[in-house]
């Protein structure tokens, strides 16, 4: 056992134990941060160690996923995302020598401004509801504004068909512009010296009825002038309806009948005196002239009596009453060259007179002839005229 040391006043010192007491604490106090270091160590370790398992995906070196690339839409889905109306309708045309693009079209109404294809050294010959159809150039199957619109999920496909120049000359189409004017319920007729000029409602709606079984082709207008430029075939089996001057009679009694019989009709309004508007689809309003259904001052027709100005700003005013020009009816059928010039200046394209005959390839277009239905002629008698 160590000897204790003497301090002051006498009192024993216990040095060593003392000094080993001091060590003891230093010691505890270096193994617990020892401690603390190697957890912390340890700890650092452990996330090292883990930090391999995290790398790869942040050093890889595989390609990141493509952003998918939206698919183009077609023309036809095009002109569908362009518009709101649930009658929209794309038209969408086919076959040899056919580039024009798809066109939207309103189901339930006539068709409208369809094409007229060229192609050299070859006349186009009309759409189709098939290849069929268009293979056999088939009246039945031909499509044009003479009918309404009818889709399949908001689509319908044209098939366009072609003749040689010679088939079309071979046709030798004579088509006929029947003229008809007041209607009338008597079946003996009206008095008066107007009485021609009546046709019994009878007698039209036979009329009608032939020509809605009968197989024949309705040509619209800018069919009939693309046929008379030897541009378009049409077949001999076609024919024109027109009525003139609008009279009540006409909205009353014919224009239900052309309903019916889903006849397309052109009706020549003297638009000074009416302005009603279509009576149904199947009826087009053109123009009889704004305020020249009058005798000039020779007691011919203003049409043959005014100057080049006076005509043009007529016809404009019919033009802004029913917003089309194309073709017009002639009042009293009165025309000469002023008056051709005329209409040419205003940007008439054809008029009809009342001078009898068909319109064949080459017809003047401000001259065309008609066949005039009077009072008395029965179903035989517009077969002899029409087939």
């Amino acid at each position: 056992m160590a000897a204790a040391g003497v301090g002051p006043g006498g009192r024993p010192v216990r040095r060593r134990r003392r000094v080993f007491a001091g060590v003891a604490g230093v010691v505890v106090v270096l193994a617990v941060a020892a401690g603390t270091v190697t957890a912390i160590a340890m700890a650092r370790a452990g996330a090292v160690d883990a930090e391999p398992d995290a790398a790869p995906s942040a050093l890889s070196t595989e390609p990141p996923t493509p952003t998918a690339t939206p698919t183009p839409l077609t023309p036809e889905e095009q002109l569908l995302a362009g518009t709101d109306d649930p009658a929209a309708c794309v038209v969408s045309f086919t076959g040899d020598g056919v580039g024009d693009a798809p066109v939207l079209q309103t189901q339930g109404q006539l068709y409208a401004g369809l094409p007229i294809p060229a192609r050299d050294g070859l006349v186009f010959a009309g759409w189709y509801a098939s290849a069929g159809d268009a293979a056999a150039l088939a009246i039945s199957g031909r499509v044009n504004g003479s009918e309404p619109v009818a889709c399949t999920d908001r689509r319908v496909t044209l098939y366009g068909a072609w003749v040689s120049p010679e088939q079309n000359a071979a046709e030798n189409a004579r088509i006929p512009i029947l003229m008809y004017h007041q209607f009338t319920p008597k079946p003996e007729g009206e008095s008066g010296w107007l009485r021609g000029n009546y046709a019994y409602i009878g007698d039209f709606d036979a009329h009608m009825n032939h020509i809605a079984t009968g197989g024949f082709y309705l040509p619209t207008w800018d069919e009939l002038s693309a046929f008379i430029d030897g541009r378009l075939f049409l077949p001999n089996h076609s024919v024109i309806v027109t009525d003139d001057d609008a009279d009540q009679t006409w909205f009353d009694l014919a224009a239900p009948v052309v309903e019916k019989y889903k006849v397309l009709a052109t009706s020549f309004m003297i638009t000074a005196y009416r302005q009603d508007p279509p009576p149904n689809i199947y009826v087009l309003r053109r123009s009889h002239t704004h305020d020249m259904h009058q005798a000039g001052d020779n007691g011919d027709g203003r049409i043959v009596n005014w100057s080049i100005p006076e005509i043009v700003a007529d016809m404009e005013a019919s033009y802004s009453v029913l917003g089309v020009k194309e073709v017009m009816a002639y009042p009293f059928g009165h025309y000469n060259d002023t008056a051709k010039e005329a209409l040419r200046q205003a940007g008439w394209e054809m008029a009809r007179t009342i001078e009898p005959g068909y319109v064949t390839i080459g017809t003047d277009k401000l001259a065309l002839p008609t066949v005039r239905i009077n009072y008395g002629m029965g179903l035989d008698a517009v077969i002899n005229l029409i087939g």
